[in-house]
């Protein structure tokens, strides 16, 4: 049983999910997309870079001067902990936006591929035509040129 999984997992590959060459390029688009002019397209993720950016001010300063800043008084692991929130929402939605166009890039070339690479063979009328009426035995199938007249219309 155990050597039937391992041979289906060989043989099905690994996941689009799970694949190096999706997920490294993804984790520094991820950072590249933090572009305010990028983000922009997306309003609510916009909204939340805006805050992110706003608590990270609010957190440093609260550090830095010593005396509470925006937040009241001792708040400053509170505002810190929202800040990591807001900027690992953005991360991970850049991140999970990445991916999605990285997979549909690889799907993309994969199609590409597929038509390059596939072969069509074409069946003369000395063959047996796919169609079992009479009518279809006259006609010639070719992927090369488009028929003058298909099977269907031709009864």
């Amino acid at each position: 049983m155990k050597e039937k999984l391992q041979e289906r997992e060989r043989h099905r590959g690994r996941s689009s999910l799970t694949d190096r060459a999706i997920l490294i390029p993804a984790i520094g688009e991820s950072f590249r997309k933090l572009d305010p002019r990028l983000m922009a397209r997306n309003p609510v993720m916009f909204v939340v870079e805006v805050g992110s950016v706003i608590t990270t001010i609010v957190f440093l300063a609260g550090l830095f001067n010593g005396a509470p800043a925006f937040s009241g008084s001792n708040n400053e692991l509170f505002v810190g902990q929202i800040t990591i929130w807001l900027w690992f929402t953005v991360l991970f939605a850049n991140f999970a936006e990445a991916v999605a166009e990285g997979r549909g890039k690889a799907q993309a070339a994969a199609l590409r591929k597929t038509r390059s690479e596939t072969v069509a063979r074409r069946v003369s009328t000395e063959e047996k035509s796919p169609c079992l009426r009479p009518s279809c035995a006259k006609a010639t199938w070719s992927s090369a040129k488009p028929a003058t007249s298909s099977p269907a219309t031709a009864m």
